[in-house]
């Protein structure tokens, strides 16, 4: 409870039937232009997958995901999945993609240690997207080109959004600006990780930060954390800075803070997985099942990550809850706190 935030004056611009008529319409539109920006095909993706095969994505790894027993398969767990992001590798293996194209998919999860708050719930709902590369993509320039593409279909759908419910106002910026987090520590050395995430947006209004998971030169801690066996956060990408990953930051007018979309990054290859295993002390995982197909290079180079479905409606319809957009649970004092302030959880 206290970190919900509570605007004051706040109404919902769209009443609980057209919002959902609206969520249907982004998320068309949205996934369609994505898939066009970066060459995408739509795949069907599990829900749940083996316990101990390393395929699950372990977030930050400390995160316990949910498991059962099954009942067919003595000896076995299974656990809901966190995201798609292993996953995603191994499936553009078995389908024999080749470069320059990719999946794209729903991936519903359940995260039960999330803290609950505006943007945080226990379900989550994303696109998760990969697609297979070259070896001399594997760069910063390509990456960008790819963040830019990526806003260019979020800005694409949220103009089509604001034609067809002109009570809503279109206000993100026409360009992305893009930031390393070597940079913002250095500009900001006082402020936290967060604070300096409210600032840059504020100022620009939608950003990629750069470099997320490795250690910074100041503080000597991560900008936040990233797990070592998918995105490259340790690879050099030029002389003065590291990181083939980052996430897609705007400010958000009605929460006036910063506001992340979507977590994304060239993937590791063998080199940076091993170095990064290393450097967070989880060797150990080199002999799971996905670790031995990308060390034995069976796995392609690929690119990926995932775009909120529920954050992403819940910026263009401009509300205060993400519990407005979707179904979830949440703590009976925090319905009651929202629906003083004219906050209509679902």
């Amino acid at each position: 409870m206290s970190k919900l935030l509570l605007p004051r004056g706040y109404k919902p611009l769209l009443d609980e039937l057209a919002t959902e008529c609206a969520i249907r319409k982004i998320k068309n539109q949205f996934q369609s232009d994505l898939a066009f920006e970066l060459k995408l095909q739509r795949v069907t993706a599990p829900l749940f997958v083996l316990s101990g095969t390393g395929i699950n994505d372990n977030l930050n790894g400390v995160e316990k995901p949910v498991s059962f027993g099954i009942k067919d398969i003595a000896g076995e767990q299974a656990e809901i999945v966190h995201s798609l992001a292993k996953w995603k590798r191994l499936k553009l293996a078995t389908i024999g993609m080749e470069a320059g194209k990719g999946i794209y998919t729903d991936m519903n999860a359940i995260r039960p240690d999330e803290e609950l708050d505006n943007l945080h719930s226990l379900y989550v709902d994303q696109w998760d997207w990969e697609k297979v590369i070259t070896k001399e993509q594997r760069t910063l320039e390509y990456l960008k080109d790819t963040v830019r593409r990526i806003y260019y279909a979020i800005r694409r759908t949220e103009a089509s959004l604001c034609q067809d419910y002109p009570q809503l106002t279109a206000f993100l910026p026409d360009e992305i600006k893009f930031h390393f987090t070597e940079d913002l520590e250095a500009k900001y050395p006082k402020l936290t990780p967060k604070e300096r995430e409210d600032k840059i947006a504020k100022q620009d209004g939608a950003v990629f930060i750069i470099g997320i998971g490795g250690a910074l030169p100041l503080s000597g801690k991560p900008h936040d954390g990233r797990s070592p066996d998918y995105d490259d956060w340790s690879t050099p990408s030029d002389k003065t800075h590291h990181g083939l990953n980052g996430d897609i930051v705007v400010w958000n007018p009605i929460l006036r803070r910063s506001f992340e979309l979507s977590s994304m990054g060239i993937r590791v290859d063998r080199t940076a997985l091993k170095r990064q295993l290393k450097l967070a002390g989880q060797q150990a995982r080199e002999k799971l099942f996905f670790h031995q197909a990308l060390l034995k290079g069976e796995l392609p180079l690929t690119m990926g990550g995932g775009i909120g479905q529920s954050r992403l409606c819940m910026l263009f319809l401009q509300k205060a809850h993400i519990g407005e957009i979707q179904c979830s649970i949440w703590p009976n004092a925090m319905i009651a706190k929202c629906r003083e302030h004219h906050i209509p959880l679902l």
